[in-house]
């Protein structure tokens, strides 16, 4: 099982963003089925580990909060890019979540996430084929905002891989407490 923690993403936000995902030649833009924002990535386990992941996220107890996404930029340069993305705020809430998150992975037996925690939502990724117009792109919609919206929960996914790009199944949700 190849599996990641996240957070879903409202549809009212998921359709703000679909008018986004247009005007960089060379991009492949996530659907809106695949639109989430990634807490860790476990990777590769074998579903003998499910039930103490389970246990272990099912432990964690943080305040319910709200986010905004905001900007756009890009991982990598920008003659050879990753992925396009938008910025998490505010920026220490989803932290936090991320913090417990690890720790309770961690607990479980799983390798720490060497790599700094970024929170954001791909937008886009890009193959070999060098973007076209995405500076125009990074200038003109540097002022993105959505709404802001609440986070109750977060969720274990299950990432299967397929020949259309990655489909993302829930697994289990957990709530956090309070309103948001």
């Amino acid at each position: 099982m190849r599996l990641f923690v996240g957070l879903e993403i409202p549809e009212t936000v998921k359709s703000h963003l679909a008018m986004l995902m247009s005007g960089v030649g060379g991009a492949r833009w996530q659907s809106a089925e695949q639109m989430h924002i990634t807490l860790r990535f476990i990777g590769e386990v074998g579903q003998s580990r499910l039930p103490d992941i389970n246990s272990a996220l099912g432990r964690i107890r943080v305040p319910a909060f709200q986010l905004q996404l905001r900007g756009v930029d890009i991982f990598g340069e920008v003659n050879k890019p990753r992925s396009l993305w938008t910025g998490v705020e505010p920026a220490a809430p989803i932290q936090h979540l991320r913090d417990k998150v690890e720790q309770a992975l961690v607990r479980t037996g799983l390798p720490g996430e060497t790599r700094k925690f970024k929170p954001h939502l791909t937008l886009a990724r890009f193959g070999r084929e060098k973007p076209r117009r995405l500076a125009d792109y990074l200038t003109g919609h540097n002022d993105f905002a959505t709404v802001t919206f609440p986070v109750t929960e977060f969720v274990l996914f299950e990432s299967l891989l397929g020949h259309t790009g990655s489909t993302y199944v829930p697994l289990e949700r957990y709530a956090l407490e309070g309103e948001g």
